[in-house]
């Protein structure tokens, strides 16, 4: 298992062993999160509570909650923003549904005199601070992996998140932009899987009746497993498909790996993200001076790394790296020192 290295834009201050510039002892952090679906959510969910609980409990800040809307819709995590103003959070931490349409919930906060940082769905806002991994080298990177299996490129099935995120833009861009690069290979179609399995499933399932053969399958997390038995229910043979991650994806590589010999790629931003995110806000809480966009690694899993692996990730679970303040600070300056 292995982060991968994009960028390391960390200012000093940042890293620097000086002593606390103010007291966070008693400031109050919220995590507006937008979606809860699947289980690299649910996963990063847990990994805020366990890292952020602790925190509390040695008096880092001295309250955090989380929240999560119902219905993923733009308009109710807005509202949603407007309600942690109110209550006069310090800090609103926040995993976005557009990187947009919340822009003037976000400016009203920063207006307010709170510190907003947005994570893994991340902001345009330029008050806000961004915590995020890069996307598109992500999803150039899906094409690169292929180029060096399928020389002679192929038909490719690309499997999207959820429409008008950001995640969901830069991946597809990162996929285009590896494709035109290496133009041997044909996105034959195109459809959106929500990260889910099930969804993947059900919408891969309605096309491959009236696709060619498909050689690969790009993805964005969590839609693997859902691809491969689509693949399976119809009778057609097992493309090379792009993982992301988690348990049950590793899972079904391993048994295939055993059968058959099954090679692939696997790679996604870890849930605890969100526990580094935290960390950044209670950092400019306490005063330090931080760029507004911190670009970290992504988590891969290589062939080699997947029983290892497994038996750290919980059944259901996603494969992770959780923060605390100190490995937060030792793994920001590495990744400055290799800038």
């Amino acid at each position: 298992m292995k982060l991968k290295t994009i960028a390391a834009p960390i200012v000093a201050a940042l890293l620097a062993a000086t002593p606390a510039l103010a007291d966070t002892s008693g400031k109050r952090i919220a995590l507006s999160n937008n979606y809860a679906g699947n289980t690299w959510r649910q996963a990063m969910l847990k990994s805020w509570e366990t890292v952020t609980k602790a925190a509390v409990a040695q008096g880092k800040v001295g309250e955090v909650s989380a929240f999560t809307t119902a219905e993923n819709q733009v308009t109710e995590q807005a509202a949603q923003i407007q309600n942690l103003i109110l209550q006069g959070y310090d800090a609103i931490v926040l995993d976005a549904a557009s990187p947009t349409a919340l822009n003037g919930s976000i400016k009203a906060a920063c207006d307010a005199g709170i510190v907003v940082v947005s994570f893994d769905g991340i902001v345009t806002e330029p008050c806000a601070y961004r915590v995020q991994v890069d996307y598109k080298e992500l999803g150039a990177r899906q094409v690169e992996y292929l180029a060096t299996r399928l020389p002679k490129g192929g038909n490719l099935l690309e499997i999207r998140g959820i429409a008008g995120s950001s995640i969901d833009d830069d991946l597809h861009t990162g996929i285009m932009r590896g494709v035109e690069k290496h133009p041997q290979f044909k996105i034959v179609a195109s459809v959106y899987g929500d990260w889910t399995q099930t969804v993947a499933q059900k919408a891969v399932a309605g096309v491959l009746p009236s696709l060619p053969a498909i050689d690969a399958v790009v993805t964005q997390g969590g839609d693997g497993t859902g691809a491969a038995e689509a693949f399976r229910v119809a009778g057609r043979p097992t493309p090379i498909i792009i993982l992301g991650n988690r348990y049950d994806e590793l899972a079904w590589w391993k048994k295939q790996r055993e059968t058959n010999g099954y090679t692939t790629f696997s790679g996604t931003i870890a849930p605890g993200i969100s526990t580094l995110a935290f960390w950044v806000a209670q950092q400019v809480l306490d005063g330090k001076q931080l760029p507004k966009d911190v670009t970290v690694p992504y988590l891969t899993v290589a062939q080699e790394d997947i029983d290892t692996v497994l038996a750290k990730t919980p059944v259901g679970g996603v494969a992770n790296v959780e923060y605390t303040q100190a490995d937060a600070e030792k793994i920001l300056r590495d990744l400055a020192d290799a800038k």
